[in-house]
Order: C-alpha cells, then structure tokens, then sequence
C-alpha cells in the first residue's frame, strides 16, 4: 500500500498474516508484521514511522495496548506472547512467551528473556535486559525472582487464540462452559509436553 504526500510515494509494507485476528478499532501504520495466529485487541494502537514492528505468531495485543518504535530501536515482539491492556510496549525486545501485565511500560532497548513476567504497573527503563525466566516488577522495574513462566505464558497465548477465533465468528463467549473446560484440559495437557510448539 502507498500513500501520497506533498508528491513524495510512502511505502507502507505491512505483512500480517491471514489468520491474525484485528479488532475494528485498533489502527496499525508503518512498517508493521503480525505472525499466524495472533490477535490485535479493541483500540490497541501500532505506529512504526520508523524502524518496524515485528510481533510473531500466537501473539496477543489486548486493548489499549500502544507498540511504538524508538528512533533507534525497533520493536520485536516473540511467539506466544501476551501484551495485557493499557501496557506500552516502546523500541524494545521481547521474547519468546513473556507476559507483560496491565498498564505495564517497556522502553527503547530494553531486553525481556523468554518466559518472563513485567508485572502490571512496572516501568522498564531503557536499555535494560533481563534474563529468561525473571519476575520484573517496580518503577523502575527489577527482577524480583526467577520461575519458569514459559508454559504458563504459552496457555494464556492460546487462552487468547481461542477468543480471536470465537470473535472472528462474532462469538463473545470463547471461555465459559463444559467445552471450554475440556479445551482448557487437553491445551494444558499439550503444552506439559510441548506438544503445542
């Protein structure tokens, strides 16, 4: 897609993939990639006017999330990740199966290891790196523990797909009922083993 400007062509290559899901409300401009099976919640906002914005497969960004790019850094975002909603995700690396809680903040060049938690609320300074599996909580955020949170973080990754899916259909009851609770059971059941990658 190109738009024009004051007689200069912009290119905006966007490469999201036919099986994401995107709400009607969430706006994405720039250079912006989305993985199969991933999900861009009511009002959730992607702007890369520079660098890209790269989020991979199985991936979920929840309402009112914000992904922005630094002037220098772009934004990358792994498998199985959940963004919660109002968190802002600015110029920095996540990845795989992190988990960033509600209203959490992440900025340029910060570094989340696989599997991690950002607790709701912390604030990531720049620059920061954390290693994979670490609890990271406070403003400024720290590393309060380590756990392995991956396969946990993978099922909330799937919670979400199965939402998407259901919405897509104009469902909005993708988590209630014996059926669900039979899906929960043999989703859980695949990622002990995973069988889910």
């Amino acid at each position: 897609m190109s738009v024009r400007s004051g007689g200069a062509v912009y290119m905006q290559m966007q490469a999201i993939d036919a099986s994401a899901w995107i709400a009607p409300s969430a706006q994405i401009f720039g250079r912006v990639a989305i993985g199969a099976g991933s999900s861009v919640w009511h009002n959730a906002v992607l702007r890369a006017e520079c660098q890209q914005i790269r989020i991979g497969r199985m991936t979920n960004l929840q309402d009112f999330a914000m992904l922005h790019v630094g002037y220098d850094d772009a934004t990358s975002i792994g498998d199985f990740c959940s963004i919660a909603h109002h968190a802002t995700v600015h110029g920095c690396t996540l990845e795989d199966a992190v988990l960033v809680g509600i209203g959490a903040v992440i900025m340029d060049g910060a570094v989340i290891g696989a599997g991690s938690i950002v607790a709701g609320g912390a604030v990531v300074a720049e620059g920061r790196s954390f290693e994979p599996g670490s609890v990271i909580a406070g403003v400024p955020a720290k590393a309060i523990a380590v756990r392995e949170s991956a396969r946990a973080n993978r099922m909330n990754a799937w919670l979400y797909h199965r939402n998407a899916q259901f919405y897509r259909e104009g469902r909005h009851r993708a988590w209630d009922g014996p059926e669900f609770e039979a899906w929960r059971r043999a989703k859980q059941a695949e990622i002990e083993t995973d069988q889910d990658l």
